[in-house]
Order: C-alpha cells, then sequence, then structure tokens
C-alpha cells in the first residue's frame, strides 16, 4: 500500500472559507489507484474510481482499522475487509455499520490532486451528531456513543445539555419509572465536575458516557410508556395521599401543578421524602432516589423527565413492611412521636451525652432491632445523631460479615438468594436518610427504624465468626482516592454493578469526610474495600433450574 506524507499548501485565489491543500500528483494515485496521504493530522485514504477522485478520513469509524486496505466496488462502496462495514463514498454514509466517516471534497488542479479539509460549519456538525448519538443511544451503541459526545463536546455542547437529553429520551420508556441509571448519574456528573477542575478530560468523559449508556441500556428496545395527560394544583399532602393510593394519574398531575406554578424545590423534595418512608419498601430504593433526584434537580432545575420517572418508581414500590418479616415495623413507628420536638439548650444540657452500643445491633432480628431502638429518645436530636452513628456501624459490620457461600449456593430456597448487591443498600440508604432527615427533621423516626430493618432483615447470611480485619483501611484518604481512580476504569460489562460502586463510592466519600471521627468511619471503610475487591457471581444457572423444578414440582 503506497503512502506519502504532504505539504500543506492552500490555494490562495481560492475562497477564504475552504482551505485546500495538496494531497498528491493525478499521475501518482493513477499509477497507484489508492494511496494513503498525512495533511496536518489527518490521515486521508485516496482513491482513484472510476467516477473520479474520492478521499476519506482512513480510519474505519468501527475500531479504527485502515479503509485504504478496504475493498472497493464499482459503485463507489467502500468495505472495511475487518467487520464488513460499508461506506457510501460519494456522501460518507454507512451502509453496513454503525456510523458515519468523514469524506472530503477533491479538487484536480493542473494535473495535481487537492483536499478540502475545511470543517463544515459547526451548527451542521452538531445537529449532526445529535441525530448520531440519539441513533447510539436506542441501539446502546457504546464506542458510537463515546464518539459522538466528543464530537459535541470539540463543539462546546455542554455537558449539560447532552446528558439532559439523554435523560428526555429515556425517561418515557422506564415502565416502572426511576432505575438505578438516573440514582447513578447523580454521582456520575459530580464526579464529572472534579475531573474538569482537574484537567482531565478523558476520566470527565467517561463519566458523561457511564450516565448516558446505563440510560441507553436501561431503556433499549423499549416502548414509550406514556405519562397521563392533566394538571392539578400543587399540594404536598395530596401528592403523599395520591402515591399511598398508587394512583399515578393524580400524582402525576400534582407534579405536573408544581412545575407550572413553580414551587420552592424544598416542597416537593419534602413531600416525596414523605412518600418515600412512608413504608419500608423497595429495598430503600425510594428513599435513596429521592436523594439523588434532589441532587440531579440542583443541576438541571425541576424537569418532568427528572421527576415523572420518580413518581412512577414511588407509585409501584414494593411494600416490604407488609409481609410478615417486618410486621413489626409500624407498630413500632406509631410508638415513636411522629415530630421531633426540639429540646431547649438549657434541656439539652441537663441531658447526659447519649451512649449507644452499635454491638447490640449486631446480628440480631427485624424485630429486635426495632425494639432496640425504641429505648431511644427519638425527640432529642443528639440522641437521633447517636442511634444513627450505631446503626450505620452495625450496617457496616454486617456487611463486613456477609457469608459469601449464600451468593454461591445452588441448593437454597429463593428467598434465601443473597449476593452483594443487598448489602450495599445498607450503605447508600443511611447517607440518604442521614441527609433528607437532616434536611426535614419529621423523617428521622422512619429513616432510623428502617435502618434497623435493613440490619435485622440481613442477618441469616452472616458468618459472625468472620476475620474483617483484612479489609482494615488505615489510609482513609489514600484509600477513598484510589478507589474513586478505579471507577474510571472499572472493568464491568454490566451497569448494575458500576452503578453500585459509584453510588457506594459516593454515599461512603460524603459521609466520611463530614464526619472523619465518628465512630463508624473505619468500619465503613473497611465494607466499603471488602466490597470493591470482591468477586460478583451475577448468573446462578444451576440454582436457577432448581428453584423454578421445586416451584413447578409444588403447583
Amino acid at each position: 500500500m503506497g503512502s506519502a506524507t504532504t505539504e500543506a499548501r492552500p490555494i490562495s485565489n481560492h475562497p477564504a472559507f475552504t482551505v485546500l491543500h495538496r494531497a498528491t500528483s493525478l499521475a501518482d494515485l493513477e499509477d497507484r489507484r489508492r494511496m494513503v496521504v498525512r495533511i496536518e493530522g489527518h490521515q486521508i485514504a485516496l482513491f482513484r474510481t472510476r467516477d473520479g477522485v474520492r478521499a476519506v478520513a482512513n480510519q474505519c469509524p468501527h475500531e479504527g482499522y485502515p479503509l485504504a486496505e478496504g475493498s472497493l466496488s464499482d459503485d463507489c462502496v467502500l468495505t472495511c475487509n475487518w467487520h464488513n462495514w460499508k461506506f457510501d463514498l460519494d456522501s460518507g454514509e454507512t451502509l453496513v455499520g454503525g456510523d458515519r466517516v468523514r469524506i472530503y471534497p477533491v479538487e484536480i488542479r493542473d494535473g495535481e490532486v487537492f483536499v478540502d479539509l475545511t470543517e463544515p460549519p459547526a451548527c451542521e456538525q452538531i445537529d449532526r451528531s445529535w441525530s448520531a448519538l440519539e441513533e447510539a443511544f436506542r441501539d446502546h451503541d457504546y464506542s458510537r456513543l463515546a464518539r459522538e459526545i466528543g464530537r459535541l463536546l470539540r463543539n462546546d455542547v455542554s455537558t449539560t445539555e447532552i446528558t439532559a437529553r439523554a435523560f428526555d429520551w429515556a425517561h418515557d420508556r422506564l415502565e416502572f419509572g426511576m432505575t438505578h441509571a438516573q440514582a447513578a448519574a447523580a454521582d456520575w456528573l459530580a464526579l464529572h465536575d472534579a475531573e474538569v477542575t482537574s484537567g482531565h478530560e478523558d476520566t470527565a468523559i467517561v463519566t458523561i458516557l457511564e450516565a448516558v449508556g446505563h440510560l441507553s441500556w436501561d431503556t433499549l428496545r423499549e416502548p414509550a410508556y406514556p405519562y397521563p395527560e392533566g394538571t392539578r394544583t400543587w399540594d404536598a399532602d395530596e401528592l403523599v395521599d395520591a402515591i399511598e393510593r398508587e394512583d399515578e394519574p393524580a400524582a402525576i398531575a400534582i407534579v405536573r401543578g408544581f412545575l407550572t406554578d413553580r414551587h420552592p424545590c424544598e416542597e416537593l423534595e419534602h413531600a416525596l421524602a414523605r412518600a418515600a418512608l412512608a413504608h419500608y419498601q423497595d429495598y430503600g430504593h425510594s428513599a435513596i432516589y429521592v436523594y439523588k433526584t434532589g441532587q440531579l434537580v440542583e443541576r438541571f432545575g425541576p424537569t418532568p423527565w427528572l421527576l415523572f420517572p420518580l413518581v412512577r418508581s414511588l407509585i409501584y414500590a414494593s411494600r416490604e413492611d407488609q409481609i410478615p418479616e417486618f410486621r413489626g415495623y409500624a407498630p413500632a413507628r406509631k410508638l415513636w412521636s411522629e415530630g421531633p420536638a426540639v429540646p431547649t439548650e438549657d434541656g439539652m444540657k441537663e441531658r447526659p451525652e447519649p451512649r449507644i452500643d452499635p454491638a447490640g445491633f449486631r446480628g440480631i432480628s427485624v424485630n429486635k432491632a426495632l425494639e432496640h431502638c425504641l429505648t431511644v429518645d427519638v425527640t432529642d436530636p443528639r440522641s437521633r445523631l447517636a442511634l444513627f452513628d450505631a446503626l450505620l456501624d452495625a450496617s457496616a459490620w454486617t456487611m463486613l460479615h456477609f457469608d459469601e457461600r449464600w451468593m454461591h449456593g445452588t441448593d437454597q430456597p429463593i428467598s434465601k438468594n443473597a449476593a452483594w448487591l443487598d448489602f450495599t443498600h445498607t450503605l447508600t440508604f443511611a447517607n440518604a436518610v442521614h441527609r433528607l432527615a437532616t434536611r426535614y427533621p419529621d423523617l428521622w423516626p422512619a429513616g432510623l427504624l428502617q435502618m434497623a430493618c435493613f440490619v435485622g432483615r440481613l442477618r441469616p447470611f452472616l458468618d459472625t465468626e468472620l476475620d474483617a480485619s483484612r479489609w482494615r483501611v488505615d489510609d482513609a484518604d489514600g484509600f477513598l482516592r484510589d478507589t474513586r481512580s478505579h471507577l474510571f476504569d472499572h472493568g464491568s460489562a454490566e451497569y448494575i454493578i458500576s452503578a453500585h460502586w459509584v453510588k457506594v463510592w459516593a454515599a461512603v466519600d460524603e459521609e466520611v469526610r463530614s464526619r472523619d471521627d465518628a465512630p463508624w468511619a473505619m468500619p465503613v471503610l473497611a465494607a466499603t474495600r471488602r466490597f470493591f475487591e470482591a468477586s460478583h457471581k451475577r448468573k446462578h444457572a444451576l440454582r436457577t433450574v432448581r428453584q423454578a423444578l421445586r416451584f413447578v414440582k409444588s403447583e
């Protein structure tokens, strides 16, 4: 294959808005029929076809293989022989494959071949990239998503606009509402800001790619699930009631009224948090999603494509306090006062500093954990914080003592299936409770009791004799920094795994950095280290078949 490096020679009498460069002589190209030239950083493949000279970027957009080595048909279709992608050399459009290739206008003057390197107008490039990004989004073409994000950023389109469009494309294709994709996006975007500040372009784009890619994956081949029409006057209590009744039309109409009348976002967040914590539900997702949506609203403002999926997820949330294991939750909730009565300064001085032993919550049942909570004066802010500390410490201890044999087992009933993602919610839920209840103190009773439910529900899956010292973290800052670096090249093909990694890291980083002297700091870091170092068995073929056969036999 012939190759030449040419000298760039703009043509002085050509219109100023074009950039023509000499590529080679026509005679030389006639002899070779195809050749590669390099002009100002561009590697260009030239082809002598029966319809004239064609110039195309030499890299196949699929995996970068040289198109100059491809096969060219008489009708000017170029095939990349590595993976059979085919391109129309007249337009650059792909005929087989997933991305167009750039072509360059060619002009022949005095026996010389000139190539026009003029960039298309920015508006044309942006419009083309938006269309291509949406196409890649619908197909979950990960590499193409990365290219189109890079092209948009090169044309000064903001990451805010890129992710906003992805949220919009996804929001009405979520049958049951919000997923981990939106929740993790809040953390990916926070990491993005830090990477931009540090001048790390590549890792900053990784965060956007992961956020957009996960939204794409969760809506892949999904049809639209339209939201109900209608608008109702904003009323926080009515919204909470509509969600309690699982009335999506009413709930969406009330939120639409909120958006129409532009009420303070705190009113909506408080109402949604009340609905999320009205039950011990959905394995903690509801409260986590409310907290993460609040972070997204701070970035994008309140929009239907953020709020409607969240409301739908609250409507469909499983209410686990209705099952036998957690029926002690509602009575315990009633025994605590509905709202915190903050003591006077004098009253607080008279009270001894509350101390709650986290060991009392380790390895106990749900009901025992709830009973233990009821010994605490929830109206005292210091007691609430001491109880939170004890429950978070116990949550970390629980996570540190997960018996992975339950994850690898093949003979247990479905109710005994357990894996790492069941344990991580003890940390991310605690983070959501802490942040939401600090903002809205009436949420503390429900949040603390539900943390106790988490500790109790995981008791059957523990190895209390497990030596957890191997996961000790002595340098908190170094550990959080190294773990953060792992997120940018995590290597997992499953978004659900990387979503939990980034959400756990963000929750732990936020909690530890706000109170690095807290009694739970070291256990929480050790639990996080164990999670990041763990293997994840994500497919259970034999267990699934055995459980299915037992079910079929019992029918």
